[in-house]
């Protein structure tokens, strides 16, 4: 509960781009002209496969906060994969959280 806690907490408060995640996944975010896209790739070769889940809270062009989430999995070698796209946003509130977890 403590981490979903700080989860949370660092969503209400981060504004910085790319997103952190485990050593082994690298995410980076963007939304503008009335869309948002979060790609990730694995960056370790001897890591396993893993198994992610994000939250996104971004800006709607109607002014409202949406938070969006999702989960996604990665293979050793992927690269730049599109793990969300959307519509009808103008900005991001926060940066995306990326939490993940090897898979074997």
């Amino acid at each position: 509960m403590n981490r979903l806690k700080i989860a949370m907490l660092a969503l209400l408060m981060g504004y910085a781009f790319p997103a952190a995640a485990k050593d082994a996944v690298s995410c980076g975010g963007a939304a503008m002209l009335g869309g948002a896209q979060l790609n990730c790739s694995h960056v370790q070769p001897k890591a396993p496969p893993q198994f992610c889940a994000f939250s996104w809270t971004l800006h709607t062009t109607t002014g409202e906060q949406k938070i969006v989430e999702g989960s996604f999995s990665l293979p050793p070698g992927a690269s730049n994969v599109q793990v969300y796209q959307g519509s009808g946003f103008d900005s991001a509130l926060s940066e995306p959280i990326v939490i993940c977890r090897g898979s074997h």
